[in-house]
């Protein structure tokens, strides 16, 4: 395992990483406070999901020697944030346990993948392109009112999907840091670094909210 351990390796596993939370974490947090989540809880949810997807990385990559990175999913989360508005968050989390279950079974029979080898690639494209075309409308939506910060990130992504595609997105958030501190934006004395706690809810099952989440 060592031999496989460089510098380029391990940059591109940071950028993977980087990646996947500078651009859909957003959504989480969003997901969340759609339930009404408190700040202990929204923070036990990233740590679950930090844990989960970096234990589940690392023994999915030694069992198969390939690598193999884990991650939630950005429609899903998309999703959450409307389909979870006035949801109990103790039935959200027994609906997320069914969810979970019916996973398992769809990926481990076999079953997941009979019905996406039906669906046209086409469609499964739109249904995507679908959830995700609101939060990039809202990107011109946003430049109406913060456009001195939002256009300059827009333009430095579309330069970066042109000529760097994986550093696009940590670009676009580097500059959006360096304006947002210069323009008073960025309050970092208000942030307060500790261990995320888990904390626990006890899940409650209704059938709507197993049908809409």
């Amino acid at each position: 395992m060592m031999r496989d351990l460089s510098v380029s390796a391990i940059v591109a596993g940071f950028v993977a990483v980087l990646v996947g939370y500078t651009s859909s974490a957003v959504l989480i947090f969003q997901a969340a406070d759609a339930l009404g989540a408190s700040q202990a809880e929204i923070g036990s949810w990233m740590g679950a999901l930090g844990i989960g997807m970096g234990l589940s990385s690392i023994a999915l990559t030694l069992r198969y020697r390939v690598p193999v990175l884990t991650a939630w999913s950005t429609p899903g989360a998309a999703m959450l944030i409307t389909a979870a508005a006035g949801v109990p968050m103790n039935e959200a989390i027994g609906a997320f346990l069914v969810c979970a279950a019916l996973i398992t079974v769809a990926g481990f029979s076999g079953l997941f993948e009979r019905l996406m080898g039906r669906i046209p690639i086409s469609l499964a494209a739109g249904m995507l392109a679908g959830v995700l075309l609101r939060f990039g409308l809202d990107v011109f939506v946003a430049m109406k009112t913060e456009f001195m910060l939002v256009f300059p990130m827009f333009c430095v992504y579309l330069a970066g999907r042109r000529f760097a595609a994986r550093y696009a997105v940590p670009l676009a958030l580097l500059v959006g840091i360096g304006i947002a501190s210069t323009q008073g934006l960025l309050h970092v004395e208000a942030l307060e670094l500790a261990l995320a706690r888990p904390v626990f809810t006890m899940p409650a099952f209704s059938f709507s909210a197993l049908i809409g989440i």
